[in-house]
């Protein structure tokens, strides 16, 4: 049976199931790909500028049903799901609009002639990506490198066949030439053996560390260059200053949106002892309030999870945290008389760093709160995890705001706001979140050729 179906998260039934790639059908896309590749090179950047805005416009146009689509394969709220489009198409328009100059030759003074650094494109890129995003991740990897001249291999998630397949269909209508853009049904056997193909010339993983361990552990043994977006356990601390009520709020949606399946979701909430009381009585009235709905109705904040095994394996986090003496404030867990991939949001305190649970990553409606005796405990607490993806600080301090930021480990850093993401801003981590960066002007120089010019006449 194929690993690629519509297993409906709400209900629980597979919709549709979707062949995987046949031995030929791999050596048929890397074909295509490297064959593109050739002509694709060669477009101008106004052609292709032309084409991303094309493509930002379906996307618009058919919102609608796209985020309907993602609602029924994964459990996203269609309302949430519709935001992940309007962003998907700001990436296509921001690369489009802003490409010419990111890719300008950087002239270099030198003492005899002249000297540049041309900015040139690698060649065929295999991406592989996650469900949770479903969209917005092929949108942050495509955009750039469309523009940059590369072409494609996409191996999206297995729960999101029919997005995989809308997505080549837009691309389609836009006019992007065949070849330049080939979605793939492949096993992780078969991803490897695109990875090692001599005609593939770079990676880009976003998902777990598991995951990104194997391809890093395959690309390196081809000497490929990879791009790897991992997991993270973001830190949300609330300043004694903070404005308690804006920082609940904030809170809520950055831990609870997609319903808290997001890598730069606010899986920790740190707060100073001072306000910790009126922020933990805030945020649990806030929580208790919260219903599971109909992930199609637009009213919607938290639906289902992505899958039975998703809410099974947070569940059995969940379950050893409270053995192991962390202290429910609010009860949550596995709806277990109800089809699907319930999980009812919970809320804990007292996890300390003999358990488990203290520096894995809780991937679902499951929120930790901490109490830092000051700013600089926590900044240690922030820190004590081996991922580096985001934070957050919640303060009306600038000045403090900066202080703290500069000593956080992880790549991004949000003030007064949930950590979140934008067409002109770079998106990465350090530490076991990853490598690498996509979006902003950072986001398409990961697969160029910096080809130096060097005239000495």
């Amino acid at each position: 049976m194929s690993d690629y179906q519509v297993n409906n998260p709400a209900t629980g039934e597979v919709e549709a199931t979707y062949p995987t790639a046949t031995e030929q059908d791999i050596q048929r896309v890397i074909e295509q790909a490297d064959t593109a590749y050739q002509d694709w090179r060669t477009v101008s950047l106004s052609e292709r500028s032309k084409l991303l805005h094309k493509i930002a416009d379906l996307y618009l146009e058919r919102k609608e049903e796209l985020a309907r689509i993602v609602a029924t394969e994964m459990g996203k709220p269609v309302a949430q799901a519709k935001g992940e489009i309007g962003l998907v198409a700001d990436i296509f328009r921001y690369y489009a609009d802003n490409a010419e100059q990111l890719l300008a030759p950087n002239k270099i003074d030198v003492d005899t002639g002249s000297a540049s650094v041309e900015k040139l494109p690698v060649g065929v890129l295999l991406g592989i990506m996650p469900w949770n995003y479903p969209h917005y991740q092929v949108a942050r990897f495509a955009a750039p490198n469309f523009m940059a001249g590369n072409t494609l291999i996409l191996k999206h998630a297995p729960q999101c066949p029919k997005t995989a397949e809308v997505i080549v269909d837009i691309f389609k209508d836009a006019g992007l030439p065949e070849g330049v853009y080939n979605n793939v049904f492949a096993t992780n056997e078969q991803a490897a053996t695109i990875i090692e193909d001599s005609r593939v010339q770079g990676i880009s993983l976003t998902g777990s560390e598991r995951a990104g361990q194997a391809v890093a552990k395959v690309a390196g043994g081809a000497l490929k260059k990879v791009v790897l977006e991992l997991g993270g356990s973001d830190a949300f601390i609330v300043a004694a200053d903070a404005d308690i009520g804006k920082a609940v709020q904030g809170a809520i949606s950055g831990r609870f949106g997609n319903t808290g399946q997001a890598c730069n979701a606010a899986k920790r909430l740190i707060v100073i002892e001072s306000v910790y009381d009126d922020f933990v009585k805030g945020f649990t009235d806030a929580v208790r309030d919260m219903s599971l709905a109909d992930p199609l109705d637009d009213g919607t904040f938290i639906g289902p999870m992505s899958s039975k095994a998703a809410a099974t394996n947070l569940q059995e986090q969940l379950d050893s945290a409270i053995q192991a003496g962390a202290t429910v404030l609010v009860e949550g867990g596995m709806v277990k008389d109800k089809p699907g991939a319930w999980f009812k949001p919970a809320v804990l305190t007292d996890v300390d760093e003999s358990m488990d649970v203290y520096r894995q990553e809780l991937f679902g409606p499951v929120a930790v709160i901490y109490k830092a005796r000051d700013v600089d405990h926590a900044i240690q607490i922030a820190n004590d995890v081996p991922f580096g993806l985001g934070a957050s600080i919640q303060t009306q301090d600038a000045e403090l705001a900066t202080q703290i930021a500069d000593k956080l480990e992880v790549g991004m850093v949000t003030i007064n706001a949930p950590s979140g993401s934008e067409a002109n801003t770079p998106f990465g981590g350090v530490k076991r979140s990853g490598f690498g960066r996509e979006l902003g002007t950072l986001g398409i120089t990961e697969f160029l050729n910096y080809k130096l010019i060097r005239d000495k006449s």
